[in-house]
C-alpha cells in the first residue's frame, strides 16, 4: 500500500491521507510505504525555486513514523526522472520499484512531465497494472484548503498559532548549536543560535514564545529528554547594527553547554516584533519582559 507526494510539514491534510492509506492497508494486510521525493521537484524543475521547507528529510520520516507510517521512500527526483511521462513515472516508482497493491494520494496529485497526470489517469493505469488507486479530498477550513503553501505563508508572517493549528503541532526548525558574537552571555541571557538548512522555513523578525528539543546527530528527536520552555529571537539584532538573520533561543532556567549539538526550535506564539531600542538598558529591560511573558505563555 502506498500514498505518494511532497508531504512537507506532514500537515493536518497530509494526516487524513495517510490515515486513509493505513485504513486500506490494514485491510489488505499491507504494510503502509510512505514515496516522497528529494530533493524539492520544483529546485530540479526551476532552479532557484525552492520553497521554504517546513520539515527536513528525517523529521518528515520521524513524523511519518508517528502516523503509523512503516517504510519512507525518498525518490531521487532529477531532471531526467522529471522528464518521464506520466505512465513512465508511474511504471517506474510504483510498479516496478513497489509493486504496490493499492495507492493512496491527495485528489489534487499530479505527475509526470509537466505534471500531465491525474487522479483519474492514476486509476486508469492502476486497472491496467493491476493496482487500486484513490483520491483522497482535500482538509479544508473556512472553505480554504489546508497545505503547505498556505502554512509558508503563515510562518513568513509571524502567525505561529494559525501555523501550528494546520500543522496539528508547533513549527519547528532544526539545527545545530554553533558560537555566535557571546553578546546574549554579556546581558544575562545566554542564548543558543541555531544555524538551520539553507531552505528552512524561518519565521517573520521578532520574539517568540517556544520550546526547544535535543535532536541526535542524524536530526532525530531524543524523546526521552523533556522539551525546553525558551524565549526566540529571530533577526538581526538591529540594536547593534547586526547584519545577518539567526535564530537564538533563550532556554529558561538551564545554563548547560549547547554548543555543538542539536536543537529543534519549536514556535509557539510570537510576542512581538523586531525593534531597534535606544540603548542597551532599554533592550535589556524589554529582554526580561519577553522571558517574564514566555514563562506565562508556557505555564
Amino acid at each position: 500500500m502506498t500514498t505518494i507526494g511532497v508531504f512537507d510539514g506532514l500537515h493536518r491534510g497530509h494526516q487524513q491521507i495517510i490515515a486513509r492509506a493505513r485504513q486500506v492497508a490494514a485491510e489488505h494486510e499491507l504494510p503502509t510505504v510512505l514515496m516522497t521525493f528529494t530533493p524539492h521537484p520544483s529546485e530540479v524543475v526551476r532552479p532557484g525555486s525552492h520553497p521554504p521547507q517546513l520539515t527536513t528529510n528525517t523529521r518528515k520520516a520521524e513524523l511519518a513514523a508517528e502516523l503509523g507510517v512503516d517504510v519512507v521512500v525518498f525518490l531521487p527526483f532529477t531532471l531526467e526522472f522529471s522528464k518521464l511521462s506520466p505512465e513512465e513515472f508511474i511504471h517506474q516508482a510504483v510498479v516496478a520499484e513497489l509493486h504496490a497493491a493499492a495507492v493512496v494520494v491527495g485528489e489534487n496529485f499530479r505527475f509526470g512531465h509537466r505534471a500531465a497526470g491525474t487522479v483519474t489517469m492514476l486509476a486508469d493505469l492502476g486497472r491496467r497494472w493491476g493496482f487500486a488507486a484513490e483520491g483522497v479530498a482535500l482538509l479544508a477550513e473556512d472553505g480554504r484548503p489546508i497545505s503547505s503553501t498556505y502554512i509558508r505563508s503563515c510562518v513568513e508572517a509571524g502567525d505561529m498559532a494559525a501555523a501550528a493549528h494546520a500543522l496539528g503541532r508547533p513549527h519547528r526548525l532544526d539545527g545545530v548549536v554553533v558560537r555566535g558574537d557571546q553578546r546574549g552571555r554579556e546581558l544575562g541571557f545566554p542564548t543558543a543560535n541555531v544555524r538551520t538548512a539553507s531552505f528552512a522555513a524561518v519565521p517573520a523578525d521578532g520574539i517568540y514564545a517556544g520550546r526547544v528539543v535535543r535532536i541526535d546527530e542524524w536530526g532525530n528527536t531524543l524523546t526521552e529528554l523533556p522539551a525546553l520552555p525558551a524565549a526566540i529571537s529571530v533577526g538581526s539584532n538591529p540594536t547593534f547594527e547586526g547584519r545577518h538573520r539567526s535564530v537564538e533561543a533563550f532556554v529558561l532556567d538551564f545554563d548547560a553547554d549547547l554548543y555543538g549539538q542539536n536543537l529543534g526550535v519549536e514556535f509557539v506564539h510570537r510576542l512581538r516584533g523586531m525593534v531597534k531600542y535606544d540603548s542597551v538598558g532599554a533592550l535589556v529591560e524589554q529582554m526580561h519582559s519577553d522571558v517574564a511573558r514566555t514563562r506565562e505563555l508556557l505555564g
